[in-house]
């Protein structure tokens, strides 16, 4: 089973996969995590280039690294994992490209819906966990924590990426679930369990109650 974390900069992604980590691990689920970009020694490398780097990149530049990273997480980490029988807990997903690149850049949908397709064979997240959060709020949370290219763009940025992961959640509902990321870190973690263990029990990585 592969769950995706999705949302803009600044909404807890990272801490809440931590927390679920966790959590399963200590109940026994099987589990493998993984983010992007960076879960792989390739995606290091890449990762540093496309949030940390002075130079100029275009925009298809900075997608097709993006999509590099996926490509190769999905080959060497997701994929395998999930062949083991393994749950996979993936901080940002496809969605991530839709949501920053086509809305927030402007980038044609259809056609990174194909890349995308390309980069990770077709493999869906069987649930995706959106953090929806003001960006206002956001980006101030992400800038405090250093920044990065991406996160340092201007706000109206930020608010296109917010309103395209809201209209993957609107065209979705079946696969992604929104929950509010500014309430408490311990309150959408709850929110999380809650949307994801159901699901982990009927696909047996969790006991029935």
């Amino acid at each position: 089973m592969l769950i995706t974390v999705e949302g803009g900069d600044g909404a807890g992604k990272t801490t809440l996969v931590r927390a679920l980590a966790q959590h399963w691990n200590a109940a026994g689920v099987p589990l493998q995590t993984t983010l992007e970009p960076g879960g792989t020694a390739i995606g290091r490398g890449l990762r540093n280039l496309v949030l940390h780097t002075d130079a100029e990149l275009s925009l298809w530049a900075e997608t097709f690294l993006f999509l590099a990273d996926r490509s190769a997480d999905v080959a060497e980490i997701i994929r395998p994992a999930l062949h083991r029988g393994q749950l996979v807990l993936c901080d940002r997903y496809a969605d991530s490209t839709l949501a920053y690149q086509g809305h927030g850049r402007g980038l044609d949908l259809d056609l990174l819906q194909r890349l995308n397709h390309a980069a990770t064979g077709g493999l869906q997240p069987d649930l995706t966990i959106l953090l929806d959060i003001p960006p206002e709020q956001g980006v101030a949370r992400g800038r405090a924590d250093g920044g990065d290219r991406i996160a340092d763009a201007a706000l109206d940025f930020h608010r296109r990426v917010n309103h395209g992961f809201r209209a993957i959640a609107a065209a979705e509902p079946h696969r992604v679930v929104l929950l509010n990321a500014a309430q408490p870190p311990d309150a959408v973690f709850h929110a999380a369990l809650a949307a994801a263990e159901p699901r982990l029990r009927r696909a047996r990585l969790l006991p029935m109650e």
